[in-house]
């Protein structure tokens, strides 16, 4: 088992409730997608399971352990098993692409290897192989201040890629990429999970990406499970029931939109007009 949480809740400081009783969990090479409106609660659950934050209540385990049961250096190791891809990657302005991307081995090199990594990179090959997989290998030497959006984003995935994690998690991975992009970027981590059996849960706002990259489809709202289904069983009034209330529609990579039967109400097709079905 990859992860598991059982009756998980989490109240941030200030008493805002995130997660309520939360039942959750992933095998070993599971690609599992988790969609929902902002706010729903997709975010603090992947901080859960990469050991960011602690729940409030209920049980949780991550690669077989129960992260805050273990002393510090064990769960240091334990963290540098586990990948994150962040909407917005935590890359220091002026590093170059390829130190960004060695840097996802720092937690699992000696210390003296990761120091010198920081004075000239130990390893461009590999780096550059990470980033031509992302269609970066020219912004090698870039400074990442002067990449775009979607190209940092591009680097964050190359970071997690080179870790060679046993597990990975994404947050919004490719909300800055144009359709194109994004479909590639998904396609790698899904390919990177695939060869090397291991599990890969990724938070996306765009639907359509969801059902053609992921075999699993975890619906949240509200901090709560509204559905846990493979892609074939999420039928459109699932997703008009997971969005409704949202002030704005779903955004989706294409903006193609599903046939809608004539006999929709005119709110029902407001509702779930952009959320395109693959």
């Amino acid at each position: 088992m990859s992860f598991a949480l059982e009756g998980v809740g989490l109240v941030h400081p200030g008493g805002n409730r995130a997660l309520s009783a939360l039942t959750l969990g992933a095998e070993k090479g599971e690609r599992v997608a988790i969609i929902g409106p902002s706010g729903a609660g997709k975010t603090s659950l992947l901080r859960l399971l990469a050991t960011s934050i602690r729940p409030s209540e209920g049980r949780l385990q991550v690669l077989g352990e129960n992260p805050w049961q273990l002393e510090r250096h064990r769960l240091r190791r334990m963290r540098s098993r586990i990948g994150m891809v962040h909407q917005a990657p935590p890359i220091p302005p002026r590093q170059r692409a390829i130190t960004a991307v060695l840097a996802g081995r720092l937690g699992a090199w000696p210390w003296w290897k990761a120091m010198a990594s920081l004075l000239y990179p130990v390893d461009i090959a590999g780096a550059r192989s990470e980033l031509a997989r992302l269609d970066l290998a020219d912004r090698l030497f870039e400074r990442c201040d002067r990449l775009s959006g979607g190209q940092l984003q591009r680097v964050g995935v190359a970071r997690v890629l080179y870790q060679k994690a046993e597990l990975i998690l994404a947050d919004e991975p490719v909300s800055a990429m144009d359709p194109t992009l994004a479909d590639h970027a998904l396609a790698e981590l899904a390919r990177e999970a695939l060869s090397r059996g291991i599990t890969l849960a990724a938070s996306l706002h765009a639907v359509d990406l969801a059902l053609r990259h992921f075999p699993r489809i975890v619906g949240i709202k509200s901090g709560e499970i509204a559905f846990d289904l493979p892609p074939a069983r999420v039928t459109d009034a699932l997703l008009v029931d997971l969005y409704a209330g949202e002030t704005a529609v779903p955004p989706t990579q294409d903006n193609r939109s599903l046939e809608l039967a004539p006999s929709m109400t005119h709110s029902r097709r407001a509702a779930i007009c952009s959320v395109p079905r693959a």
